[in-house]
């Protein structure tokens, strides 16, 4: 069975970048956030979905609205809560069938935002936290999605700072120059095989 390395980070660390790094190595990676919005585009699940907040969340062709979504649950933690009671249960079984159809591999990534918050990192065998300085986090994050600094600073306000999920983390990578965040996450691989 491959061993299962949970790997996160606060936005606009570089967790992509490294990433897809990794699956050039060979190694398969699984984005439970990607794999989680496949879900939830399922029919049987945005029943759900529109049955758990009794409204229409759907678009004109009847698909997830996911802006609309997101005004629900964003400023109500209530329903928040509720949409994740619902969904984290779905991609917590897809993914350990992911992980028994990579069996033959010697490691698998795991890569969320919330692997700590979630106490999911305990279900991993290994843990890698990437940092940046928050300076270079928010640039990054403003160039790639176009927005300004205020709005990032939001963002990374809901997450939990580096801090905090560095004392739970086994690994820390810190991504400020890419080859040598490379370098660490091939040493962190070779330690851990």
């Amino acid at each position: 069975m491959a061993k299962v390395i949970g790997i996160t980070g606060g936005i606009g660390s570089g967790k992509s970048t490294l990433l897809s790094y990794i699956e050039t190595l060979g190694y398969p990676v699984y984005i439970a956030d990607v794999e989680a919005k496949k879900l939830m585009d399922q029919e049987e699940i945005i029943s759900k979905i529109q049955f758990l907040f009794n409204e229409v969340v759907l678009t004109e062709d009847n698909l997830l609205d996911r802006q609309k979504l997101a005004k629900i649950v964003f400023n109500d933690s209530k329903k928040l809560e509720k949409l994740n009671a619902l969904i984290h249960p779905l991609v917590k079984k897809h993914f350990q069938d992911w992980v028994e159809a990579h069996a033959d591999k010697s490691l698998v990534f795991k890569e969320t935002a919330i692997l700590f918050e979630t106490g999911s990192y305990k279900e991993c065998d290994y843990s890698i936290l990437i940092t940046a300085p928050l300076d270079i986090r928010i640039e990054r994050v403003m160039k790639r999605d176009k927005i300004d600094r205020q709005t990032v600073l939001e963002r990374v306000n809901k997450q939990w700072p580096d801090d905090e999920k560095a004392k739970l983390a086994d690994f820390i990578v810190e991504n400020v120059d890419l080859k040598l965040a490379k370098n660490e996450i091939l040493d962190v691989i070779n330690r851990i095989k």
